[in-house]
This record gives C-alpha cells, structure tokens and sequence, in this order.
C-alpha cells in the first residue's frame, strides 16, 4: 500500500490509517507500562514512527492531482496547454517535493525556448526564482527574479513582472534588507489594489507585516496581519495563504506570551496547510508550536513536535527548517545542562544556516552556541561567537537576535567578573527590548485585534440573521407548497434571491463605509501637515517680523530722549514674547502627528540628544533653510551652521552623508 500511489479506495486507506496508528498507539501504551527504561530511551523514535503514516498518506492524495495533470499532459497537443498543465504542477511540487518541482520548470523553459516563446521564456525564470527562494538559495532566486523581470518589461508581460518583482522583495527580505522590502511590497500592494487583485494585495499586506515583525515594529506588524485577515478572508482561493497569515499572528502572540492564543493559531493554520497538503508549511508550524511549548518548560510536548516537524523536513529535504529544528533541540539539550549535546546540534544547524545565507537564524544559531559554552565557563569560545552575533545582527537590523546577543554576552562579562562592560551590555540590552516592545505597543495591539473580533463577530450577526431570514421564508414557502407547489417554490426561490441580494448590498454598504473612512483618515492627515505648514510658516514670520522690528527700534537710539523709555519697554516686551516655548510646543504636537514620533526616535537612537538639538532636527526634517531657521530662533545663520555640525557629529555621520537627508529617513 506505501509504495503504491494509484490503486485501492480512499476508503481502504483510511481503514489501514487508523489500523495502524492503533497498533502503533497500543505498542506505545505498553512500552509506557511494562519497559519504561526502554520507552524513555526510544519515546521520540516511537512517536516520529507512528507520524509517517500520515506524512505519507497526504503524499499519496497529493500524488494523485500529479498524476491526473500528468496525463492530460501527455494527451496534450497544444502549447499554451501544455505550458499551463506545467505550471500547475510545478505549484503543486513546489512545497511538496520541490526538486521535482524544478523539473517542470525546466521543461517550460525548454518549450519556451524551443518555440522562441519570450512569455513562456519568463515564466519559466520566475518557477525557477521561486524554487531557489524555496530551497533559500538567495543568490540563485534573486538572479532568476531579475531576467524574469527583465524580459517581462522588455516585452510587457504585467502578470510575471509584478510576481516577479514580490519574490524579489521577499529575497530582500530573507537576506536582512526589511526597509527596502517594505518599499516595493508596499508600491505592488497599491498596484494590485488599483486592479482590484484583492488575493495578491491581501498578501503584500501580509509580507509589510512580517517586515515590520523582524524590524521590532510590532503595532504596524499587527495593524498590517489584521488587515490582510479581513481581505483573505473574503477570497475561497487559495485558503494557505489566510493560513500563513494565522501562522504569523500566533509567532506575535508568542513574542507577547500569549501562549494560549499563539496556539491556537498555530493549530488553524496547521490544519489549513494539511487539508491543502503544504508540507513545507506544516513543518514550519510544528516548530512553532513546540517552539510555543518549549517557552513554558513543557519539554516533552516541545520535543513531540520538534520530531514531527524534522521528519518532514528531512523527507522533502526542507534544509532551512531541519537547520531550525536542530537549532531549537539544542537549545532544549541546554536547558537540561546537556552542552555537548547541544553544541553538538547547534554547530549541524549553525553550518546549514550559512551555507544557505539565512542571516536571521544565522544571528539565532551564534547567540545559543556563544551562551551554552558561557554556560561552560568557555568565555573566549563564547564571546567569539556572541560577537559574531551582535556584529551581524545589527548590520542586518535583526533588533530581537541584538537584544540576545547582548543579553547574553553581558552573563558572560558578568561570569569572568568584568562588570562595568556586563552593566553596558545589559543597559544596551533592556534600551533596545524596551523600544521593541512597551505597554503602549501591547495596548496598541490589543485594541487592534480588538476591532479585528468586533468587526469580525458583526459580520458573523449579519451572516446568521440573514440565514434565519432566509429559512423564515423557506417556512413559509413549505407552508404554500401545501396548496401550490409550483408557486411556493417559486415565491421561496423569489425571497431567497432576494436576501441574498440584500445581503450583498449590505456588505456593499459596509465596504463603501470602510472606504469613506479610509478616506476621512487620509483628510485628516493631510489637514495635519497643512496645519503643520502653517504653524512652521508663523514660527518663521513672526520671529522675523520681531528681528526687523528690533532692528529699527535699535535705529531709534539716536533720536530725541522722549522715545528711550518707549523704546526699552517695546524691546523687552519683544524679547519676552520672542520665539516663545508655547509655540514651539504646538509647532511640535503638530509636527509628532504628522512625522510619526519623530523625536521620540532620536532620543531612541541618541539618547543623550538634547532638545534643543531635536529642535533644530525637527526644522531640517522641515527642509527649511539656514536663514530660516536663524530667523526663527533668533540667532545668526553662523551659530546654526556650527549647531549643524556638532548635529552632524553627534549623529555619527561622515562628511559625505548630508545630515537632512539622514534626518528625512527616520
């Protein structure tokens, strides 16, 4: 029955299923009872043993679609046919079997280029980009993405342009490079909302969301996940990609330590990608879940999972997630004092990870290495690998792995009695954690999942009532059908339609309302930077409306006496309203609104920044020119080049960056 993929009822083969895991749950049983020290030894080999099965039993189903596209192919005489049938199992292998995958891949760039066909041609690239992008061959993915998108321009093929350049973004995203991922998922998620692709929009979303998830941006990171549930949804196709984006709220809700909820979306998600056979998916999910378990100390359950997930991988050779695995069962190997073991796993998974250039579980597999030999008293072993760790984290902006490597490398200090450089990495350490995630980012989460389950539960009223109106009217069709039953089909067929109609009109309705408030935000925004203009425009002509008239009233010096006592008392009362602190605190309520916290950043970033430093930061972010800015804190031009420079220096930045460039970016 394994071997064979074809024969037998489906019925037969869940008989066998469950035949089988009942022996194999007996065996367990009775080991447990009467052989303790041998189910100790053998626990984990016992429970991978009996998940096979089920491994294989979704092979087989997914075969089946395989083997049914195969033949329609070999049928085929059509070229766009026999393309098409290619790229659907090239989809269906792709989290499956992805060496297969490649194979289909090859064989649409071979018709392509037998037939001198440049579509099929670019198509061909982007398979190829994304099975190197899944097998996390970067160099390779990025390489295909791009003479993909290169054709694709040349000869205007919109479709494979645009996914072409989401694998790109994604490859960007994987090597470190969030911020700009960030751009281009966001300018192709307005290109497929104008084309009301609202499938592909809903996960650019998702993808903007994960960005902000590895930068620390955890309230954007929500806000985005949310918003991409709400479009998918609405969309039947393709049910994993919702799955994906269930599985990312549960790693959230783990960073929170939510781990009920966390697992809770982790078993919705699970059970989408075994319903739609993604292996590749399911494995990533079970180690989020024993990674879920393994944070509340419940070993045996993280290890259950841990095994589950490393039988997949090493099947369908998922290096990037075995490399994961080995990493997350030697830190468990750690925390039962097991360091050999532990290193033993870490350094198989630390090797994997470089060799196919995943920086972020690079960053994850130096942090545990470095801190299981400070657990061995090895400080120069550990300190060379936590080095390592903190280098390539912050060159890459993993503010989560920094925050480790800090922490970490601070209990190494503190082992070899170094306390001074203990208490700056552990100061660093709790700055950085502090900024990643505080109670206002927790609030704001929360009150963003809230909406989420209250828009969700009133759309699931409005659902039920008009179920209930729909079987009031069905009822009283039955009741017609007594008399005419012709008649009261028709009538309960009349109302039916229309409910569904009213229905749809509600949710019409609702959408129209969601965009005009989309569209009262976007108002509100813009009234809050001409506002922020027009208090910039005032701050500048008044204090240089005050210079002139200081300037003529110091004129008045030489005229008759009567005008000295005037001319003291307008002078004082000039510099007393000069540039007064009550304008500069509107200036900047305006400014916060509109430049997102901007010198909230700064002190971040810099914190022994001063405010009057802020203050000029604020007007170059204003792009206002020297004179300006003299005028508008009543100095000369030259002391504002020389606080610009000091500015410049403080900030850490060579001769060649310009300082308001720099200033523009946070």
């Amino acid at each position: 029955f394994l071997k064979e993929k074809t024969s037998g009822h489906f019925v037969d083969r869940c008989i066998f299923l469950a035949i089988y895991l009942s022996w194999s749950i007996q065996l367990i049983n009775y080991l447990s009872e009467n052989h303790q020290p041998l189910m100790k030894k053998f626990k984990y080999f016992f429970i991978t043993f009996s998940f096979i099965p089920i491994f294989v039993f979704a092979q087989l189903q997914g075969s089946k679609k395989i083997d049914s596209l195969k033949s329609l192919y070999e049928k085929s005489t059509d070229i766009e046919e026999r393309v098409e049938l290619l790229r659907k199992m090239f989809n269906i292998q792709l989290y499956i079997e992805p060496n297969r995958s490649e194979e289909y891949a090859l064989e649409i760039l071979s018709i392509g280029e037998g037939n001198s066909d440049k579509r099929h041609i670019a198509l061909a690239k982007f398979c190829l980009g994304n099975y190197h992008y899944i097998k996390h061959q970067h160099d390779s993915a990025a390489l295909f993405y791009q003479k993909a998108i290169d054709i694709s321009l040349k000869n205007g093929f919109e479709t494979i342009h645009t996914n072409s350049l989401s694998g790109l973004a994604n490859v960007m995203a994987d090597n470190g490079n969030h911020p700009e991922a960030i751009k281009l998922h966001k300018l192709l998620a307005e290109k497929y909302k104008k084309s009301k692709n609202f499938l592909n929009y809903g996960i650019m979303l998702g993808n903007i969301a994960r960005c902000n998830y590895h930068l620390g941006n955890y309230p954007e990171s929500m806000r985005d996940y949310l918003a991409a549930i709400r479009t998918l949804d609405t969309i039947p196709r393709e049910p994993f990609r919702k799955a994906d984006i269930l599985r990312d709220i549960g790693r959230l809700s783990y960073i929170q330590a939510n781990y009920d909820e966390s697992l809770n979306y982790f078993e919705k998600a699970l059970g989408i990608y075994e319903r739609t056979e993604d292996n590749l998916y399911q494995a990533y999910t079970l180690n989020d879940m024993a990674n879920t378990y393994d944070a509340q100390n419940l070993n045996n359950q993280a290890l259950e999972y841990y095994s589950k997930s490393l039988v997949i991988s090493q099947e369908n050779n998922y290096v990037d997630n075995e490399a994961n695995t080995l990493g997350n069962i030697g830190t468990i190997y750690k925390k039962k004092g097991n360091y050999e073991i532990a290193l033993k796993h870490l350094k198989r998974a630390l090797q994997l990870d470089r060799k196919h250039n995943t920086k972020d579980n690079v960053v994850f597999a130096l942090n545990e290495i470095g801190h299981t030999y400070s657990l061995q008293n090895d400080s120069g072993n550990a300190l060379k690998f936590l080095n390592e760790a903190a280098s390539l984290a912050d060159s890459i902006g993993n503010m989560e792995g920094l925050t480790t490597s800090l922490y970490y490398r601070s209990l190494t200090y503190e082992n070899n009695g170094k306390l001074q450089l203990a208490l700056k990495d552990f100061k660093k350490s709790s700055a950085i954690n502090d900024s990643l995630f505080n109670i206002e980012k927790s609030r704001k989460i929360e009150e963003l999942k809230t909406i989420y389950q209250t828009e969700k539960k009133e759309a699931e009223i409005a659902l039920q009532e008009e179920e209930i109106k729909t079987l009031n009217e069905k009822a009283r069709g039955d009741k017609l059908q007594k008399g005419l039953f012709a008649g009261g089909m028709a009538s309960a067929l009349a109302l039916f339609g229309l409910s569904l109609f009213g229905f749809r009109q509600r949710i019409k309705k609702n959408r129209i309302a969601r965009e005009k408030q989309e569209e009262i935000y976007k108002q509100e925004i813009e009234h809050k930077q001409k506002e922020l203009a027009s208090q910039t425009l005032h701050l500048v002509q008044k204090n240089t409306f005050i210079q002139e008239l200081k300037e003529n009233l110091e004129n008045l010096k030489n005229s008759p006496e009567k005008f000295k006592a005037e001319f003291r008392r307008i002078v004082m009362l000039l510099k007393k309203e000069n540039a007064s602190d009550k304008d500069w605190e509107v200036f900047k309520t305006y400014f916060a609104d509109v430049h997102n916290d901007f010198d909230q950043k700064l002190k971040t970033l810099y914190a022994d920044i001063s405010e009057k430093e802020i203050r000029l930061a604020a007007f170059l972010r204003m792009n206002l020119t020297t004179k300006e800015i003299a005028a508008t804190l009543n100095v000369l031009p030259d002391s504002i080049l020389k606080s610009k420079y000091r500015l410049k220096k403080k900030l850490g930045l060579d001769k060649e960056t310009d300082l308001s460039g720099f200033l523009n970016t946070l």
